[in-house]
């Protein structure tokens, strides 16, 4: 069986953000216990030159919603980055999921070989569709996911290797 890139990316897009949400869940629970503000939590780092918590969940949305986009011209909701507490950061993951769910998978027809450009200030860069999804979209999305793990990690929070897999569903 092939993988059509809807698959490749909407429902694992979705699983992963369900597992944040699930990290958040456990990050808030760990704060209660500790005394723990959210902001304690979600102001967090691993290093001084590294995005906070919060800024993990917003990059993991963000880049749901761009690959998203760029692969299936389904405009993407734009959120504004002020997310501080464990309930407005679950609420994102909802918007998120939700835009997510609501892209007929039909879209995604031809995504592999759509030209994906990536604009910043000093370059331009062009990939096809797959190129783009599998060096780009989903390492930058793991990396965040993973980010806000290892934050949650250093702050304590008893999460393990299969808090980050989530729940594993053989075919």
């Amino acid at each position: 069986m092939s993988v059509s890139m809807y698959r490749a990316t909407v429902p694992v897009f979705i699983r992963s953000l369900d597992v944040l949400a699930s990290l958040l869940d456990k990050a808030a629970a760990h704060a209660k216990e500790k005394g723990l503000s959210d902001i304690d939590v979600t102001s967090a780092r691993l290093a001084d030159d590294m995005l906070p918590f919060s800024a993990q969940i917003q990059r993991a949305s963000d880049t749901s919603k761009a690959s998203a986009l760029r692969l299936s011209g389904v405009a993407a909701p734009s959120f504004d980055d002020t997310e501080t507490t464990f309930a407005e950061l679950r609420e994102r993951i909802v918007k998120t999921t939700a835009y997510l769910k609501g892209i007929d998978a039909a879209t995604f027809d031809g995504a592999d070989t759509r030209v994906v450009t990536i604009k910043q200030k000093d370059f331009e860069l062009k990939f096809s569709g797959a190129e783009y999804l599998f060096q780009f979209g989903l390492p930058n999305f793991y990396f965040h996911i993973v980010t806000a793990y290892d934050i949650l990690r250093h702050l304590g929070v008893p999460v393990g290797k299969l808090d980050f897999l989530g729940p594993l569903q053989p075919a």
